[in-house]
């Protein structure tokens, strides 16, 4: 139980290391013109040592807690976890998301939104060691046992404005997303056994659903992030295969890139399926070196292209504009052992990345009701309610493909790509700032010019094709398929 307890030894990991992790502090600070300067790497570097000598054992030291079962805060440990919450159902739709599309378009468009989302994990993490120093240059200690989250580091950067529209965006986006998660492994269960319809499945669901309230943090999550990984991967492979021995329909097309809703609806559910670092924070400060997060989330990238690419080309080129109508590849590949045993598998992972989304939100609560920092018995009284809240929200509205595109469109692209890059501008905005930034610029940025050119330019493409087309086509699909809707409905789209 004490490994249990130590929850936070990675925040305090991470400010030990942020002056020579990631840039290097003590560099970014020497560059100041303020008289103020050297007593700024002073103050710094005994910040840093504090943290040292002040980390719990089970974070830093103790190798029995680090390499037990469930306890992992190393490295690898944050790419299980990264890797398990990036990919999930959406591999399920992303066919779906081809059809719209065409070939060509859907490669481009996943390629390109997956970098993105490679880069805006790169700026978060800029964000969160600039925060870091900032804490340790002014003398502000964190309770014992707290977790920073993504709002608390925005809104220390940008003021109490940046404080409010962050935890808007994130946290409700993650709320919703721990409800897909619910809602989508109801909708499996029901093609694996229509003995029961999807409405009975989701009381199944939400049962074994109310298990995430005891896990205490991402540091203790080391089997389901394995379980997840390997779920997902075991899904991909099952829908390449099967696409393939299936082999095409009868007069299959592949029209795709035609209707504008369909082609922008596409594309922002590509944007959804790259929207998984809003916990980036929360897994930073799980781990012992969270300034190798950077090349972690890059690495999770590659991983969800070699799952997702070959999976979504083999189903659409197996069963064409079929998909315009069946968002889940389960609908439209034959029942067999195999196809249950794959549903089995993304339900498993699913299981893992409601743990993962709603975490976050627990933690909200839980500072709220000021029991964070508490025993695990109270937090587990404040985490209950919070799953049947978003339990009840998942029988009310089933309808999971619609909901990712109007998701993706009008949160996501706020809480993972705009807010970042928009926070970078305003933390970086004085020649002092940037003088006295905790990270150096990367070799390939070689000056803030071109850095502040190249994230405008993401962040005008975001609101005009993200959340303007996309937002546009989301909400005109929404509306086409109104019609088939019903709160409560017993077995949508069955």
């Amino acid at each position: 139980m004490a490994a249990m307890e130590e929850a936070a030894g990675g925040s305090a990991a991470a400010a030990a290391e942020q002056s020579v992790e990631l840039g290097g502090t003590a560099e970014g600070l020497s560059a100041s013109t303020t008289g103020n300067s050297s007593n700024g790497v002073v103050a710094t570097a005994a910040a840093t040592e504090h943290a040292l000598s002040s980390s719990s054992k089970g974070a830093v030291e103790g190798p029995s807690a680090s390499h037990s079962i469930w306890w992992g805060t190393s490295t690898f440990d944050s790419w299980l976890i990264a890797a398990a919450a990036q990919i999930g159902q959406v591999v399920l739709t992303l066919p779906y998301s081809f059809s719209q599309m065409g070939y060509a378009y859907g490669l481009v468009f996943l390629i390109v939104y997956g970098l993105l989302g490679a880069w805006t994990v790169y700026i978060l993490t800029w964000l969160y060691f600039e925060f870091k120093s900032r804490c340790s240059l002014h003398g502000k200690v964190y309770p014992p046992r707290h977790v920073l989250q993504y709002h608390e580091v925005i809104g220390g950067l940008t003021g109490k404005w940046g404080h409010y529209m962050t935890f808007f965006f994130v946290i409700l986006s993650l709320a919703l997303a721990s409800v897909i998660q619910l809602i989508a492994s109801a909708s499996d269960l029901y093609y694996a056994n229509d003995s029961l319809n999807k409405r009975q499945w989701e009381y199944v669901v939400g049962l074994f659903a109310l298990i995430s309230v005891i896990v205490p943090s991402f540091g203790h999550f080391r089997v389901g992030a394995i379980v997840g990984v390997s779920s997902t991967t075991i899904t991909g492979l099952y829908l390449f295969v099967a696409s393939l021995v299936h082999g095409q329909v009868s007069g299959v097309e592949h029209v795709g890139a035609v209707d504008k809703v369909q082609f922008f609806t596409g594309a922002t559910n590509m944007l959804y399926a790259f929207g998984g670092h809003a916990i980036t924070i929360e897994i930073m400060e799980a781990t012992r070196r969270p300034s190798k997060f950077k090349f972690v989330y890059l690495a999770v990238v590659f991983y969800t292209f070699s799952v997702t690419i070959p999976s979504a080309v083999s189903t659409y080129w197996a069963f064409g504009d079929i998909l315009l109508h069946r968002s889940n590849a389960f609908a439209v590949l034959p029942p067999s052992p195999w196809r249950t045993f794959a549903i089995v598998s993304i339900i498993l992972h699913q299981s893992m990345v409601f743990v993962l989304f709603v975490h976050p939100v627990f933690l909200v609560c839980e500072k709220f009701a000021k029991v964070h920092t508490r025993s695990l018995g109270l937090r587990i009284l404040v985490r209950i309610p919070v799953v049947l809240f978003l339990w009840f929200v998942a029988l009310a509205i089933p309808f999971f493909g619609p909901i990712n595109s109007v998701m993706g469109a009008f949160l996501v692209t706020f809480a993972v790509y705009i807010i970042p890059l928009v926070a970078f501008f305003v933390t970086y905005r004085t020649k002092t700032a940037r003088q006295n930034s905790a990270v150096k610029l990367p070799p390939f940025m070689p000056s803030w010019m071109l850095m502040f050119l190249f994230n405008g330019m993401i962040v005008l493409w975001i609101v005009i094709v993200g959340c303007g087309f996309g937002g546009w086509a989301s909400v005109t699909n929404f509306v086409r398929q109104i019609s088939s809707f019903g709160f409560f409905d017993k077995c949508y789209q069955c």
